[in-house]
């Protein structure tokens, strides 16, 4: 699933193209939407919020709306002029949005909505590591707020910090040198969110994700995907186990402490 700095990504490069157009045609291929006709709406803005995003449209009559959608594991979405044909079959095109010779479609969305209240849907969320309004302490605040939940796992409920995925979590816990399984309230927590805001920001408008400050290709990552292979500190082996369902990496001689029992 894409974390906060693909999105966020995404959205840069969507505003770039679609602030301020002016929507031609817009076709929305879910049946809770399927009658929805924003044409002649303009789009203020395209933004992100954690692993969501909106863009923004005025409505011909003043009325303001926001398109939500959120990618999950297998959504998209491309920009091209009008006409170009398109990257995955018309089957899984959830919406078609055109504004002049430029379309933009979202392909395979697991989330695809139109509110008028675009702030209920992210409500639930904690705070925004990419977000104008960013807040440390917060987060802080409400990671300690589960001493008992593995840190991994905290790190990936999006109602405490919002924008960290898989690949972030294995990465802040093997630069905190913690392991993912140790409980939340054992570590230090805002040297931990700390991490989890410059990571996440020195990525936000990279191509390539880094986490070790080398893009040269296979090194970007310390421990991400590096089963079986040795650790770029200390060469020991990387192994790679389960947290909650999701794969999660990690060097046991620079991340010391409590381990699942596949480890």
């Amino acid at each position: 699933m894409p974390e906060g700095d693909t999105i966020y990504a995404l959205a840069r490069r969507l505003d770039k193209v679609l602030a301020d157009a002016t929507l031609t045609h817009t076709d929305f291929r879910v049946p809770r939407w399927a009658l929805t006709d924003l044409s002649g709406g303009r789009i203020t803005a395209v933004r992100s919020v954690g692993k969501h995003l909106f863009m923004d449209v005025e409505r011909r009559d003043g009325s303001r709306v926001s398109i939500h959608s959120h990618l999950k594991m297998e959504g998209m979405w491309d920009v091209h002029r009008l006409g170009t044909r398109w990257r995955r079959p018309g089957h899984t095109a959830r919406v078609v949005l055109r504004a002049g010779d430029t379309e933009a479609v979202g392909f395979d969305l697991g989330v695809l909505e139109v509110l008028s209240d675009p702030a209920a849907a992210v409500a639930h969320l904690g705070p925004d590591l990419l977000g104008d309004d960013w807040n440390p302490d917060r987060a802080v605040a409400n990671l300690a707020a589960h001493p008992d939940t593995a840190v991994g796992a905290a790190l990936l409920d999006q109602r405490l910090l919002a924008g960290v995925g898989n690949v972030f979590r294995s990465e802040i816990c093997f630069l905190q040198r913690v392991s993912p399984y140790a409980r939340t309230g054992d570590v230090d927590l805002p040297a931990l969110v700390q991490t989890s805001r410059r990571l996440l920001w020195d990525n936000r408008v990279r191509s390539v994700r880094c986490t070790t400050g080398v893009l040269i290709r296979g090194k970007e990552l310390w421990v991400y995907g590096r089963d079986r292979r040795p650790c770029r500190r200390c060469g020991e082996t990387i192994v790679r186990s389960d947290l909650d369902g999701r794969v999660v990496y990690v060097c046991r001689r620079c991340q010391p402490g409590p381990t699942d029992v596949g480890m």
